[in-house]
């Protein structure tokens, strides 16, 4: 199982927990409040030894790749971190001239965990590298030589995988209210590329979906040849705005790799490849893989892709992630 490749290093002095959101509401429609829906949703995900995300804020993780050997990975801190910080998200911070709590708004971009998704494409992104890799991973996962884009990277380890690996370019974009931009993705960058030899162009980016008028979208419309966009779809409000990110960057010819687990509900995970097709990107190939368990000779348990199982709940889709390549139409 993926997880079995962390394990904790001492917790860093000043290293707290975050609270892990344990919500009884298991309403996923739409028109909710899209963080209350995550939240519900994240205890159902998957029994306790396949959890959906991995670590506490601001603590290290050794990642042991059976190619790459071990990495160690610094998990994005809590904003505002402090004991007290629940008493003070309930309270109301102070907020800006826009009336926005920035505390909050960093709290809501769940930066501040190690997703499995990310695990899922760090696998994927090993496999195509093996000597004899072939059929899926080389198909889907190979970066060698292709300029990589991350968005919502969090702590980044696709993107720190994609460097390894040898892609030609590797950005890791997150928002710009992401604690992860607080020196997270530039530790695990610096600190596990130091002693390696790479001609890998790397930089770090703050980017907002859908906002493409800064220096960064500018200067870099269309250069992506590989997208990578792991557990970025819980918030259905975001969809378009993530769609057009997407349009913006991908490169002719380019690809976009979904991968997500479902623990807001399948439908909301089908709704984005709705938005998707309805802004002019197509699937070129998706399943869903089963993140428990192998088959016996170790290869992956993978099956189609349904937008509704009928007799599907999260007793029973908490183990099932869907991974996903998109291109442009035509």
């Amino acid at each position: 199982m993926l997880q079995s490749r962390l394990r904790p290093l001492p917790r860093h002095p000043g290293t707290v927990s975050a609270p892990a959101p344990d919500f009884e509401d298991h309403n996923n429609e739409l028109d909710e409040n899209p963080e209350d829906v995550f939240e519900a949703f994240l205890s159902h995900l998957f029994p306790d030894d396949a959890p959906a995300f991995h670590g506490n804020p601001g603590q290290h993780l050794l990642y042991s790749s059976p190619h790459y050997g071990e990495l160690e990975i610094m998990v994005p801190s809590y904003p505002a971190q402090s004991e007290n910080k629940s008493e003070e998200v309930a309270a109301g911070l102070e907020k800006d001239a826009n009336g926005v709590n920035k505390v909050e708004e960093e709290r809501q971009l769940f930066a501040h965990f190690l997703w499995s998704s990310a695990l899922v494409v760090a696998e994927g992104l090993e496999d195509a590298e093996r000597s004899d890799a072939g059929g899926e991973a080389r198909d889907i996962w190979s970066v060698k030589g292709e300029s990589v884009l991350e968005l919502g990277a969090g702590a980044a380890l696709p993107s720190l995988i994609s460097a390894i690996a040898n892609a030609s370019r590797v950005v890791a974009t997150d928002h710009p209210s992401s604690p992860a931009l607080a020196g997270a993705i530039k530790f695990n960058m610096d600190y596990n590329l130091r002693n390696r030899s790479s001609n890998t162009q790397i930089s770090i980016e703050p980017h907002e979906w859908g906002v493409l008028d800064s220096n960064f979208a500018l200067q870099n419309k269309g250069a992506f040849t590989r997208i990578i966009a792991a557990d970025c779809y819980w918030m259905p409000e975001q969809h378009e705005n993530l769609v057009r990110t997407i349009q913006w960057f991908m490169a002719p010819g380019g690809k976009l790799w979904v991968v997500a687990g479902m623990h807001t509900g399948r439908g909301i995970v089908a709704r984005f490849f709705e938005i998707a097709a309805q802004n002019g990107l197509e699937v070129e190939r998706i399943f869903e893989r089963d993140l428990v368990n192998r088959k016996d000779d170790g290869e992956h348990i993978n099956r189609e892709w349904r937008p509704v199982r009928e007799d599907e709940g999260p007793e029973n889709w908490r183990r099932w992630g869907v991974i996903a390549v998109l291109k442009r139409k035509g």
